[in-house]
């Protein structure tokens, strides 16, 4: 590797037992099976250094394991997405002031982008010849868009039942798109044992996962910086793997230890559709772990039967005050329309759970309708058409004429 490739990055950690690792594609710790991250030697950061970067997630690249030339290596370049007042969709579910964090104007409709960015940073360091995945749509969007502009060879492995469009905006990029007969964690498992049989192979949520995975603290970063430097009181993001949830509470925490935001109490809340939520479930039970279950939901971006984070969701949640909670798929469905017509934003049913899962939140107590609270929308409904198709359509079918116009009832 050459020198500085990872930034200010310095080795990998165990999350378990502290088992430090050189950096490299390495995901699980040899001692204990824990998951590993990314440690890092910050120096000084400045809010100026900071805004004075592009507007991408590369403004923060001195917080990511990525070198100082990253923007000469071609990639999507996705990032610093819209941070948009939601007084309406606040009004309807009586909050004092909303903001929605919408991921879906990323190159391909949403958050993963992000990952993929790091990921992708990681492999050409390591020398990778291929970039793949497993993945439940948006994940495999992602990675073969960033392939086909990094000029590297993907594949990407889908369950055969995945929505339509994530199929087709997956082979539109790569003519190795694989669909395997199973649900998301039987992908997983052959991703797994593909990646420990096959040299030069970056499977950016496997083998690359701990550089994968700090893509995520951007969506943080990001949130802090357009609220004016500072932290929102709430905020509610959706669980799939978890990682997403874990990583906005490290870029909140990096955060305030660097100087960049006032340090203060925030609460971090999760959201998963009923079909699939085994952490939600552990939240109600008050369990210290998670217990697997098989997904049927139809927002397939959060059926992860087995989380990898699920248990440090867990714990983020507990230590912050938040909660975790799920909404049934009609729920869902409702909630889409919500965003839709209260702000003008398409939603994919991941963001259909989260914002279905906030107003279930409001209604139960458990979060502060009075507390400054942002949302996150994690992908564009364009890619999961079918949740609302029968649920919307024409208020009526006429003739061309004012006279059945009047008769419609529209008037």
């Amino acid at each position: 590797m050459r020198e500085g490739a990872f930034g200010n990055a310095v080795e990998l950690v165990c999350r378990e037992c502290g088992t430090t690792k050189e950096l490299g594609p390495h995901y699980v710790c040899h001692e204990c099976f824990g998951p590993l991250e990314i440690r890092y030697d910050f120096p000084v950061i400045t809010r100026e250094q900071i805004e004075a970067g592009p507007s991408n997630i590369w403004r923060y690249k001195a917080l990511l394991p990525a070198p100082d030339d990253i923007e000469l290596s071609p990639n999507l370049e996705p990032g610093y997405t819209r941070l948009l007042r939601a007084d309406n969709l606040a009004a309807e579910l009586g909050l004092a002031k909303l903001w929605v964090k919408d991921d879906s104007t990323n190159p391909t409709n949403s958050f993963k982008d992000r990952v993929v960015a790091c990921a992708l940073s990681a492999a050409r360091e390591f020398g990778s010849t291929v970039f793949a995945c497993p993945s439940t749509g948006n994940l495999a969007n992602a990675v073969a868009a960033a392939g086909a502009r990094a000029g590297i060879r993907t594949v990407v492995f889908i369950p055969s039942d995945l929505e339509t469009p994530k199929q087709i905006n997956s082979a539109v990029y790569t003519e190795n798109l694989v669909a395997v007969d199973g649900n998301y964690d039987d992908v997983n498992k052959l991703a797994s044992e593909i990646a420990g049989e096959e040299e030069g192979w970056a499977f950016v949520n496997v083998n690359v996962r701990p550089f994968y995975a700090e893509g995520s603290k951007t969506l943080g970063y990001e949130i802090a910086e357009q609220l004016g430097w500072r932290l929102p009181d709430q905020i509610v993001i959706p669980v799939a793997s978890g990682s997403q949830l874990t990583k906005v509470h490290k870029a909140f925490q990096e955060l305030i230890s660097l100087g960049l935001v006032d340090d203060k109490p925030y609460r971090v809340f999760g959201a998963q559709a009923t079909g699939c939520s085994p952490v939600s479930e552990a939240f109600r039970e008050g369990w210290d772990v998670v217990r697997p279950t098989r997904p049927d939901t139809i927002a397939k971006s959060l059926a992860i039967g087995n989380p990898a984070d699920g248990v440090y969701v867990l714990d983020i949640c507990r230590e912050t005050g938040g909660a975790i909670a799920d909404i049934s798929d009609d729920e869902v469905r409702e909630a889409i329309v919500l965003l839709a017509r209260t702000e003008g934003i398409f939603t994919e049913t991941a963001g259909g759970t989260t914002v279905g899962v906030l107003k279930k939140l409001v209604q139960t107590g458990l979060l502060d309708p009075e507390l400054e609270t942002v949302v996150i929308n994690t992908g564009h409904g364009l890619k999961t058409l079918d949740a609302v198709t029968g649920l919307v359509g024409p208020a009526a079918t006429i003739a061309p004429t004012y006279e059945a116009f009047v008769a419609s009832g529209i008037v």
